[in-house]
């Protein structure tokens, strides 16, 4: 007999998921002290890396080993899920959600087609519904699915922006977004087969943000010359800087222009919650479609995406298809097929780990971490302003603040130099393993950015933070590296 059966007794498993859980247990309640980098040298990173290489053996074995390896491999990455990440856009990854999604693997129903699981179709279809119609405020007849995230979410709305407008006649097809949109808008227009030359980067304000008069001259220039204009991509908290589009403005374009509006919320969707983010973020009830990262500001894992569409038909009828295999499938009352609303058909149960943080914290508990994260966002903007040494070019939309060193005068010798020491308080920064910031290029300038997302960042990390950055900052400005 194998030491562990593919089907273990009650006691085996009782004695697995305890080693599991214990250990799980024990690195949350570390996060607060282990080192936001990975701690190991780039030797021990590359040995580790070439082990997990292995193929599996032919005979068992040992769970606490494995475990330790797993150990070793989690520790072996930036700590994302720790109050010191605060770069690119974090995933802190709830405890809850964790255990939602222990239970969700356990039972393991199948969630492409509703009527195998109706409850928990209903379950997901739950939460689809109140992201639409709670948080974007669309319509009743709105609705969506969850996917694996925003890329795949921004893609089946492409899709189905396509198919909306332009039938089976893509060639001509012309889509509008900006630089500082997601790479994944261009690539989903790229795999939904519209060419690249024909997605147009609408030119944007000194603040970052589309500009929509350049956008409607850009699509009647092309209408002139027989294109096909039929997408409009606002971004709602852009990547690189955290800045929100004039949604407004752009909803009522593409209404005039009668193109899809699509809005890229993958990032602050959820701010919506808030009293200032429902502000920030009108325009949202106009929008065709819209992506949301719930791994992003609802702090779930890795692996949660949501698209939300003003009318589902659109969604069907672009995504819709059978075979004769699924003729014993019927239809599950009001609930929809996900398997029909997007590219998969073997669609995992993703609302269980929303639906159970969501149900057992309440609403308010997002709202109120969202609202603690917009304050930091305040503060830690105030207090890089007050270095002189810093320039802090732009005031937040949401949690994002973007700073570099301030050059010595207005030459690009003094720019360049400026741009080197940056570089190089990043390096310093970082490597103090307390927290760990990212890069980005504004306006042709290297650039650092803090983003305040995980819900476990709070005031004494990003005082910290705070700290660690000034001092750095009148080393390097100290030792005359920018000039």
């Amino acid at each position: 007999m194998h030491h562990f059966p593919l089907e273990p007794d009650r006691a085996m498993m009782t004695d697995m998921g305890g080693l599991v859980l214990e250990r799980i247990i024990d690195r949350t309640e570390q996060l607060l002290t282990r080192p936001a980098t990975n701690p190991l040298t780039p030797v021990v990173t590359a040995d580790l890396v070439e082990s997990f290489l292995s193929p599996p053996p032919a005979r068992p074995g040992d769970l606490k080993t494995l475990l330790g390896r797993l150990d070793e491999a989690a520790d072996c990455a930036m700590e994302t899920a720790g109050p010191g990440h605060l770069a690119h856009i974090p995933g802190g990854g709830l405890f809850t959600a964790a255990l939602a999604e222990f239970y969700n693997r356990a039972v393991n129903r199948y969630g492409g087609l509703a009527a195998i699981a109706p409850a928990f179709a209903a379950l997901e279809e739950s939460v689809v519904r109140w992201i639409a119609r709670d948080v974007c405020g669309l319509p009743s007849v709105s609705g969506g699915l969850l996917t694996s995230g925003g890329s795949m979410a921004t893609f089946s709305a492409v899709v189905a922006a396509r198919h909306d407008r332009l039938g089976e006649d893509v060639a001509t097809g012309t889509v509008y977004t900006t630089a500082f949109a997601h790479h994944s808008v261009a690539k989903a227009a790229r795999l939904a087969g519209i060419k690249n030359d024909h997605i147009r980067l609408v030119p944007h304000t000194a603040g970052l943000r589309m500009d929509p008069e350049a956008a409607t001259a850009l699509i009647r220039a092309d209408r002139q010359a027989g294109l096909r204009p039929f997408l409009l991509v606002g971004t709602a908290g852009s990547t690189d800087t955290g800045t929100i589009d004039p949604l407004p403005a752009l909803a009522s374009l593409a209404r005039r222009e009668d193109l899809w509006f699509h809005i890229d919320a993958a990032y602050g969707g959820f701010f919506r919650l808030t009293a200032r983010g429902k502000e920030r973020l009108a325009g949202f009830e106009h929008a065709d479609s819209i992506t949301l990262d719930p791994h992003k500001t609802l702090f779930m894992p890795f692996g949660t995406g949501a698209l939300v569409v003003r009318d589902v038909a659109a969604l069907h009828a672009a995504h819709g298809g059978t075979g004769n295999y699924l003729q014993d499938m019927g239809l599950a009352g009001d609930v929809p097929d996900s398997a029909r609303l997007g590219p998969e058909l073997t669609h995992e149960i993703r609302g269980l780990r929303a639906w159970l943080p969501l149900h057992l914290h309440g609403v308010d508990a997002f709202r109120e971490a969202l609202d603690e994260k917009l304050d930091l966002t305040e503060q830690i903007h105030a207090d890089l302003s007050r270095v002189p040494e810093l320039e802090v070019p732009q005031m937040p939309d949401l949690s994002t603040v973007i700073f570099r060193i301030r050059p010595a005068d207005d030459s690009p010798p003094a720019a360049n130099r400026a741009d080197e020491a940056t570089q190089r308080l990043l390096e310093r920064v970082n490597a103090h393993r307390r927290i760990v910031l990212s890069s980005t290029v504004v306006a042709g300038r290297y650039t650092l950015r803090i983003c305040i997302v995980s819900h476990r960042t709070h005031h004494d990390r990003i005082t910290e933070a705070r700290d660690l950055i000034t001092a750095e900052t009148a080393h390097i400005v100290a030792n005359a590296v920018c000039g």
